[in-house]
């Protein structure tokens, strides 16, 4: 049950990007393993450009992770619109500038950095102004129309476009509810491939049973955390996966779908994983958590209950 495709996620700045990609090994176990890179474009540099050239001429298919400044809400969110059009456009002429070459495009839609900082300082009371977005449908629909709007673009310049998405907005597509993209500043944006991020780093001991429960119909499915990513000041930082639990977790997903995502590709390297997976047997036994996936899935159909009020509710 080897996947099909596996890309690993990477999100490095660039002093650390190139020295990740010049560590012995790398690049040889990618192209051993016929894996792909999602690379966070924190900068638009000629050092990320130089990686990139690398990788295409390794023949690493690569997809362009697009990502904001922080003091833009560094993930892309109902708030943001113009600066995400905008880093598209610079997106574009940086790529034509250094003659690079994309697997695909990858959106990745999140609250806003600047308002999770907040609430993991404890200045709840600032995040009251979010408070009127519940009534603020509209605003849920003009992003979202402005988001699909950038994926025909990006389509239309020749590129796959992914998203990579909260698992919960499946609930909320399902209950044809807007609640939680309301006030998070989430979309529910229609791409090529939509990546379901099923960290069970996060939801430890429960996280492989929430893997299970979203599994089922999922295009694609994204495991971690191995290490790395965004630290923000009050948030706790869980233990990175190990080896068992990475091997676990693979295992599960690749049941529910051939199309596999790793975060991060620097904490594989970090704990010696990469050149690992080279001889993995994907066919081994594992438990599948189905009795504890059925509590989370009681859970999710109680939640959807409350999205289904919600939706007739807020118009």
């Amino acid at each position: 049950m080897k996947p099909r495709l596996l890309t690993f996620f990477c999100e490095l700045g660039a002093g650390p990007l190139r020295e990740l990609f010049v560590t012995p090994g790398v690049v040889e176990d990618l192209v051993a393993l016929s894996a792909g890179v999602s690379l966070g474009l924190l900068d638009l540099s000629p050092e990320r450009a130089e990686v990139v050239r690398r990788l295409n001429q390794e023949g690493i298919p690569v997809t362009a992770w697009l990502l904001l400044p922080e003091d833009q809400g560094y993930w892309f969110h109902a708030g943001n619109v113009a600066q995400a059009t905008a880093r598209y456009d610079a997106f574009r002429a940086w790529t034509a500038e250094h003659g690079l070459k994309w697997d695909g495009v990858g959106l990745d839609i999140e609250p806003d950095i600047r308002e999770l900082r907040q609430a993991l300082g404890g200045e709840w009371w600032k995040l009251a102004r979010l408070l009127p977005r519940l009534v603020l449908g509209g605003r849920v629909r003009k992003a979202r129309a402005a988001y699909t709007a950038l994926v025909q673009r990006i389509r239309a310049d020749g590129h796959r476009v992914d998203t990579y998405q909260f698992p919960f907005i499946v609930d909320e597509r399902q209950s044809r509810s807007t609640l939680l993209q309301r006030v998070s500043g989430v979309l529910d944006v229609p791409s090529d491939r939509e990546v379901l991020m099923l960290y069970t780093s996060f939801a430890r001991p429960h996280g492989s049973a929430l893997l299970w429960s979203y599994g089922p119909g999922a295009p694609s499915i994204a495991v971690g955390i191995t290490g790395g990513g965004v630290e923000l000041p009050g948030m706790h930082v869980p233990r990175p996966l190990d080896w068992a639990e990475l091997s676990r977790d693979l295992r599960l997903a690749v049941r529910w779908t051939h199309d596999l995502h790793v975060f991060s590709l620097e904490g594989c390297v970090q704990q010696g994983f990469l050149s690992r997976l080279r001889t993995f047997d994907w066919d081994a036994h594992v438990d599948p958590p189905a009795i504890p996936a059925r509590r989370v899935d009681v859970l999710r159909r109680a939640a959807r209950g409350v999205l289904r009020v919600s939706a007739r509710v807020l118009r």
